[in-house]
């Protein structure tokens, strides 16, 4: 169970989050929208600690932080908060000086201290799950930006986090390449992985995700099932912003 109560986030005066609470099950896809600046990377950022909320308390499984304006939160804190997490970004962010297998065994060497050989076979096993175990040993400048994204999704994964956070996974990919993409999350989606997925694209929202929640000016204006919230949402600012992702949907 992941749960946000009360997340406040200001960057300055500027007041990002207000408010916030969300409760994730395990097990579960939860699908961010809304505009752009509405507040879902941020949201998403302060659940691994990227950001750290200004006042609030997160939930990640047993693990519980309380924030208050102007506290200093000890790295030791932060680290066991963030080990149960596993990030996607929007722009892959691979180490471009390491192969695709030494991108996914980065974090069991580094953090976990595992042998290279031990972290080599986790490696192929999660390239493997993403379908990319023939690419291996490829360099991530020759790699397509789907499978570049694919890689950084078994990155994400070989820690196996409680969660995995995904930052508009698709959005810089063309739609044939943000299909592979949408393949694998969906797998990962039948396997009982819990997400928390900030997007724009509709059809992957609505392929995977159980919950929906649909943010703006920093609020969660509606929340409740995908089914719901995609086909027939209560709120007026909700049910414009829906239309415009189907608009773009259709347009595709």
């Amino acid at each position: 169970m992941i749960e946000l109560t009360d997340i406040e986030k200001r960057f300055g005066d500027n007041l990002v989050l207000k408010g916030v609470n969300l409760r994730i099950p395990e097990g579960s896809v939860t699908a961010l929208i809304g505009p752009s600046g509405g507040g879902k990377s941020t949201l998403l950022r302060c659940i691994n600690l990227l950001e750290i909320p200004t006042s609030g308390k997160i939930r990640v499984g047993e693990e519980t932080l309380e924030f208050h304006p102007g506290m200093k939160l000890g790295w030791r804190d932060i680290r066991r908060l963030r080990s149960q997490t596993g990030m996607v970004f929007q722009n892959f962010q691979l180490f471009p000086h390491r192969t695709a297998i030494e991108n996914v065994m980065e974090g069991l060497v580094a953090v976990l201290k595992w042998p290279k050989a031990k972290a080599r076979e986790r490696g192929l096993e999660l390239l493997e799950k993403v379908g990319l175990a023939h690419k291996a040993d490829a360099w991530p400048a020759t790699l397509s930006g789907g499978q570049q994204q694919r890689v950084a999704i078994a990155r994400a994964l070989a820690l196996s986090p409680r969660v995995l956070l995904c930052d508009e996974p698709t959005s810089a990919l063309d739609p044939e390449l943000a299909g592979e993409v949408v393949e694998v999350l969906t797998q990962l989606a039948r396997e009982g992985t819990t997400m928390v997925i900030a997007t724009h694209d509709l059809r992957l929202a609505s392929r995977i995700a159980q919950q929906a929640a649909f943010l703006d000016a920093g609020s969660i204006v509606e929340i409740g099932s995908a089914q719901h919230i995609f086909s027939n949402p209560e709120r007026e600012r909700t049910k414009r912003f829906v239309a415009t992702l189907l608009q773009d949907a259709n347009g595709q």
